[in-house]
């Protein structure tokens, strides 16, 4: 017999029953829920293009304009993100239930954002430029999986105290 829902449990859910009405209702989500695979597409063009850049030499325009193309859609997804956080949970950035992401999205962010400073200011070389776009890169591939991992356990965490709220129904029944 499953035990009933804890009250302490409930704090394991990502969003408060609000936020998860507000996270369904915004066009916010649906924008993010676009921009999200569209960016890891556009990153996996990129990285090859970079790679075959830095392997044989060939395709530099390619690679620097894939750079330049991922980093505008980090800041298209990142201003809609935190107008998608505002409408959510009341704040545009560090909110409880994404702060470590949001934090290590600020690394994200100015990686790329150096990027465009040493392509743009005349920095570094090409093959320099690069590869702080691959530390870039590396960068947006551990956020890409903090928020990955977040969603999926706050998705199981859903599932399972409904499991539980509907196994404790059944047995007050």
């Amino acid at each position: 017999m499953r035990q009933p829902v804890k009250r302490h449990d409930r704090h394991q859910l990502l969003y408060t029953p609000e936020e998860r009405k507000r996270r369904d209702d915004t066009p916010w989500t649906l924008v993010q829920g676009i921009l999200a695979p569209l960016q890891f597409v556009v990153f996996l063009i990129s990285l090859v293009l970079v790679v075959r850049y830095l392997a044989t030499g060939a395709g530099e325009t390619a690679a620097t304009v894939s750079v330049v193309l991922k980093t505008l859609i980090l800041y298209l997804i990142m201003v809609t993100g935190s107008i998608w956080e505002k409408v959510v949970f009341g704040k545009y950035l560090f909110a409880r239930a994404f702060f470590w992401e949001d934090v290590f999205s600020m690394l994200v962010l100015s990686l790329h954002t150096a990027y465009l400073v040493a392509l743009f200011g005349g920095f570094l070389d090409v093959r320099g430029q690069l590869l702080l776009a691959l530390a870039a890169y590396a960068a947006y591939v551990i956020n890409a999986t903090q928020f990955v991992l977040k969603l999926r356990a706050a998705r199981l965490a859903a599932q399972r105290i409904d499991a539980d709220e509907a196994a404790s129904v059944g047995v007050a029944e």
